[in-house]
């Protein structure tokens, strides 16, 4: 039944957002270029400098189009957890309690609005240049590591994303603490991780785990040594990180709900 629900939720949001056509290609606009005023703060750093991390403009420029990909396409399908504190809060969440039907993917079909392909569309264009100016040796395996690399790295966000709204559930205001998370690491991994500071890099990088949306995947396509020190082959572990990151926060999302005891109203 989920199967054929979903789609139509989905595809409901999207007519209704499709129906005013201007204001949607405002929205698109705007959209791409909030993605690029991030790009010109890189720009404006490596008009001073001339690597960062040992990392030339072009190759950071791969980074952070990785990571934007990355995100938009989270924001895209799991932004709308950042409204999980008003459903506690209002006692909706009770409502999606009642339906037969997963409580994490009906927040996330919720209100899917399609704008936030404009911040997609814009990395993919930084990202189409830089591959084009870093002079990778082409293989099918890394063919396939620079396709799989922003899936990877989404649905990895997409964990954060999870996990930090969990908390939530506790802490009804939590907001900013998930806000801290989900979009701190996406400003995190737009930088090699090598320029951060060691507490902040184990937290960020290897904990949340934000190293592997586009440092490690870029280290892989560009053969080049980690300045940490790790293994090559750790450049190729995306999507096993993915799949772990999703299973951690499918559990700690079904303990929450578990111990979710509503808000008395």
């Amino acid at each position: 039944m989920a199967d054929s629900i979903y789609p139509r939720l989905i595809g409901a949001r999207l007519r209704s957002q499709m129906s005013y056509r201007a204001s949607f290609a405002l929205d698109l606009a705007t959209q791409v270029l909030a993605q690029w005023i991030e790009l010109v703060v890189i720009l404006v750093l490596f008009g001073h400098v001339s690597a960062l991390g040992g990392f030339t403009k072009n190759e950071v420029l791969l980074m952070y189009a990785f990571a934007g990909i990355a995100f938009g396409v989270a924001d895209l399908f799991a932004g709308q957890l950042d409204n999980l504190p008003t459903y506690i809060r209002t006692g909706n969440f009770d409502v999606l309690l009642m339906r037969p039907l997963g409580t994490l993917p009906q927040i996330m079909v919720s209100d899917v609005r399609l704008r936030r392909v404009g911040r997609i569309a814009g990395a993919i264009a930084v990202m189409v240049y830089a591959l084009t100016q870093v002079g990778i040796g082409w293989t099918p395996g890394k063919v396939a590591l620079a396709v799989v690399t922003p899936l990877a790295g989404a649905v990895i966000y997409g964990a954060v994303w999870v996990v930090a709204c969990s908390i939530c559930f506790w802490i009804v205001e939590g907001r900013e603490f998930a806000n801290a998370v989900t979009y701190g690491s996406n400003t995190f991994t737009s930088y090699p991780i090598n320029v951060y500071s060691r507490p902040l890099r184990w937290l960020m990088a290897f904990i949340v785990p934000g190293a592997f949306v586009a440092y490690y995947p870029s280290l892989a396509l560009l053969g080049k040594q980690d300045p940490l020190g790790l293994p090559g082959w750790v450049g190729w572990t995306s999507p096993l990180v993915a799949a772990l990151a999703a299973t951690v926060a499918g559990f700690v999302w079904r303990f929450a709900v578990r111990h979710y005891r509503g808000t008395g109203s």
